[in-house]
């Protein structure tokens, strides 16, 4: 009888991983877009030497300041996963760095709303490139084939980006890498290929790769930031609702180490809802304080329901898309704080 079970389990997770491979296309290689040209302003999303989204300020007083023409530090900043929809037929696994609407979909919004918080006192740097569809993390689940595939030209080009940058535009400059979820995958290569134990290592400030879960010795000589002002170390979380697991808890969460956005620690102290200096929701322009509270527990980063009026319209378990929105100025003054400290050195 036991046999037989088994046997039934492994027909019915064939059975779907087959109903999945035929779901989603081959990775072809004929149908790879073309490749970024980052002497081409245009493919990048942010650069200080350029009007665009980075260079945006939330809130209507004076408060906050885009400092980016006298800031000392540069952040190359890797966003997140914008090719979300119907995967097109001419390009199914990687976004096309000419598609001008992806281009003003990103822009508006990871942009805007994430690498803002490192225009305080940072350069911005946000290359395009050609993204992998969202699709890989869950087509994968029948082959590992296409998720690397896929992903594997993403990073080329962020890896092209940054060796650009540096060589055009770093002169020597300290730096902060930030990322947001797939960002933070293409983050966390980058660091291990090109900086982590290699002499590039001495101009980090910090790197703040969030939206992935990432183990404590990720890196080879790069520790886990446990306090605010510690430079040369890395700081990420994954914002999920209280006492909420989710079905990947055991493969991807257990052991997994967290930054609490709000008071900086890795050890499992509550930030309370005062901690917090000030979110942003969609509305840019408005900064709303206290907006969310924030412990450590399990691998997460757990919050009870943000404070806004509306909130009993939403039951999310899951918080990714706003890991940066909810703690917006408790980061922003974070980056201004660790690169006084680096500056100081």
């Amino acid at each position: 009888m036991k046999r037989i079970f088994l046997a039934v389990i492994t027909i019915f997770i064939i059975s779907s991983c087959n109903k999945k491979l035929i779901k989603y296309p081959t990775f072809d290689i004929s149908k790879i877009p073309s490749s970024p040209d980052y002497s081409n302003p245009d493919h990048w999303a942010a650069l200080p030497t350029k009007t665009d989204m980075a260079d945006l300020v939330p809130g209507k007083s004076q408060r906050l300041k885009n400092n980016q023409n006298k800031a000392e530090v540069d952040v190359f900043f890797i966003h997140p996963t914008i090719y979300t929809k119907d995967q097109e037929s001419s390009n199914p696994w990687n976004a096309d760095v000419y598609n001008q609407e992806m281009n003003i979909k990103t822009d508006e919004s990871t942009i805007k709303y994430q690498s803002t918080v490192f225009n305080g006192s940072s350069k911005v740097y946000a290359p395009r490139y050609r993204q992998a569809h969202v699709n890989v993390f869950n087509a994968t689940k029948c082959s590992t084939d296409i998720r690397k595939l896929a992903l594997d030209l993403a990073y080329s080009d962020v890896k092209q980006a940054f060796e650009y940058y540096l060589k055009n535009s770093n002169n020597s400059r300290p730096f902060i890498i930030g990322s947001h979820s797939q960002g933070t995958t293409h983050a966390i290569r980058l660091v291990k290929e090109l900086i982590d134990n290699k002499p590039l290592q001495n101009q980090l400030v910090a790197a703040y790769i969030v939206g992935m879960p990432i183990q404590s010795k990720v890196f080879e000589t790069i520790p886990v930031c446990e306090s605010s002002n510690q430079t040369n170390c890395w700081v990420g979380w994954n914002t999920y609702a209280k006492g909420y697991y989710p079905p990947t808890y055991e493969q991807s969460y257990k052991n997994v180490i967290n930054v609490n956005p709000l008071n900086w620690k890795v050890d499992n102290t509550y930030a309370g809802f005062e901690s917090n200096k000030g979110g942003i929701l969609k509305n840019y322009n408005k900064i709303r304080p206290e907006l969310s509270d924030a412990q450590n527990n399990d691998g997460m980063l757990w919050i009870n329901k943000p404070h806004f009026f509306g909130n009993f319209l939403i039951n999310w378990k899951r918080y990714h898309v706003v890991d940066y929105n909810l703690f917006y100025l408790n980061i922003r003054e974070n980056v201004d704080e660790r690169v006084n400290a680096f500056l100081k050195k």
